[in-house]
């Protein structure tokens, strides 16, 4: 009898944690959140963009897998509490507003700092795909500028 009572109660100690991990941690299965392409307001080019959020972390900041067509970029934009960038993929670009574009590849990680005017994207004859993330401020994670003209990014 006594063993039974040790093993219903280990069950139950069990149990409890186990559903307080369960309320703790949420799950967002892979493929579960739909691909969007980016807004010609936004972008250039082809982009798709994979949002990774679970529970309620998208209150807190943005983090999205971004693929860049060769050619695709974003607009120019800043960041309220800055923005990481991990390129996990390809070849292309960043550039600050005013200072020479700098090159970027797969296993680049890149830090712009909060209120800096930039824009990135893939090189010409690269695609590219990095993970970004931004962290959320006065409700926004990112302002939204002018595109960025052919002109300007095939200057060198």
């Amino acid at each position: 009898m006594r063993k039974n009572l040790i093993a219903a109660g280990t069950s139950i100690v069990m149990m409890g944690a186990a559903s307080a991990h369960a309320q703790g941690i949420q799950i967002t299965p892979a493929g579960t959140t739909p691909t969007t392409l980016g807004t010609a307001q936004n972008f250039n080019g082809h982009v798709a963009v994979d949002i990774k959020s679970a529970g309620g972390s998208g209150q807190h900041g943005s983090v999205g897998m971004v693929d860049f067509a060769p050619g695709a970029r974003t607009a120019w934009h800043t960041h309220p509490v800055g923005q990481l960038l991990i390129v996990t993929d390809g070849k292309g670009w960043v550039q600050e507003d005013g200072q020479p574009r700098r090159e970027i590849q797969a296993a680049d990680v890149v830090w712009i700092s909060a209120g800096v005017k930039h824009w990135h994207g893939a090189a010409q004859a690269h695609g590219m795909r990095h993970l970004a993330i931004a962290y959320v401020q006065g409700g926004k994670s990112a302002d939204w500028k002018e595109l960025v003209s052919d002109e300007h990014y095939n200057a060198r």
